[in-house]
């Protein structure tokens, strides 16, 4: 196990970068704690598989130093630091048996057969291989495939942290939650550092203690789910997390009011105060299970058209138009829904004031 320092890391694949735009990554300062479950989530070019290869040591970044448990390894080989990676397609031998798959690292090393064979059905019964181990790797379904890959970087027992790169996106969906409950309970038995990298959201929530969201090559937030979602430090953390993502509203204030599209919204004192002083395009941000929708008028709430109302079961989103802006509600399956009009309040426990895209803290 390892605790894993990134210390001013970026990188460019260019020769000689001259701005920001040039450098796949910018400036990222972190640390995994050792045995800590955290995550990469992002969207497809946000920089996640650079950075997972910088720690991996696939890479050597452009700028900035990379250590394990306070050891600089920034020019050290995958091989070098006692690593393992589980890729988004399974890596192992197809011709050997599931047992000699597993068994395969460990061999390597020039561990003795008795204690390959007691680590290996250690892992194999962890990962609920154990009815397959003499059945060869070529035969199984792309699960079991992906939980043997797992299985090899488990096996060794020097392992400092095991990477994962998007390592379910090509399961059957309906296996995905049984193979990150597993990934759960492993991390939970073992208490390896893991570094799991996922452009989806619902992987990274579920898995993760810790959820670094990247944006264009940057870390715009780290923190836990309950965290990023409800105090997403950038526009882009709101719209991300969360399905629909954050309602966003250009404003102006007025007072302890946000004044949009024509209409006031009431904001509590101290986020309003802190508002006043920024110099930055202020926008106003709600998610869509906090804001209200209502039948009747009253002093505190918003006359807003209803669009469309989208059945999911057990709530339903109700898209409105508020002037210019378009607005989504996830409503209660008991609640009624106006058909034209609606009436939309905004408690100010849950509102959240951005300025040029950062929350106002």
């Amino acid at each position: 196990m390892a605790r894993i320092e990134l210390n001013e890391v970026a990188h460019s694949y260019l020769p000689k970068p001259s701005k920001d735009s040039d450098y796949a990554l910018k400036r990222i300062h972190n640390v995994w704690e050792d045995g800590a479950a955290c995550a990469l989530l992002g969207p497809s070019g946000c920089g996640k598989t650079t950075l997972l290869n910088i720690v991996s040591g696939l890479l050597v970044p452009s700028k900035g130093r990379v250590l394990y448990d306070g050891k600089d390894v920034t020019a050290l080989p995958p091989e070098k630091r006692n690593i393992a990676q589980v890729f988004q397609f399974p890596v192992l031998y197809d011709t050997m048996s599931v047992y000699n798959n597993l068994a395969f690292p460990l061999r390597n090393r020039g561990v003795s057969e008795t204690q390959v064979r007691e680590r290996v059905l250690e892992i194999a019964d962890i990962l609920d291989l154990t009815d397959f181990l003499k059945k060869r790797a070529s035969g199984l379904a792309a699960d079991a495939k992906q939980k043997i890959s797992l299985g090899r970087g488990l096996v060794r027992s020097d392992v400092a942290a095991i990477l994962f790169d998007e390592p379910l996106t090509v399961i059957d969906p309906q296996l995905k939650w049984h193979l990150r409950r597993k990934l759960k309970e492993i991390h939970e038995k073992l208490k390896l550092t893991f570094i799991y990298v996922t452009h989806d959201q619902v992987e990274a929530l579920t898995f993760a203690d810790q959820v670094a969201v990247m944006f264009e090559g940057e870390m715009v937030q780290i923190g836990s789910p309950q965290e990023l979602f409800e105090n997403p430090e950038h526009r882009f953390v709101g719209y991300f997390i969360g399905s629909p993502g954050m309602n966003f509203m250009k404003c102006t204030l007025d007072g302890n009011r946000a004044r949009v599209n024509g209409t006031h919204i009431k904001l509590d004192a101290a986020t309003a105060e802190k508002g006043r002083n920024e110099k930055g395009q202020l926008e106003l941000g709600i998610r869509p299970m906090y804001l209200g929708v209502h039948t009747q008028p009253r002093d505190d709430r918003v006359k807003a058209s209803v669009r469309m109302i989208e059945d999911q079961g057990s709530n339903r989103i109700v898209t409105l138009k508020l002037g210019n802006s378009t607005l989504k509600a996830s409503v209660f399956e008991d609640r009624p829904i106006p058909e034209k009009t609606a009436y939309l309040s905004f408690p100010p426990e849950w509102v959240r004031l951005f300025a040029d895209g950062w929350l106002i803290k």
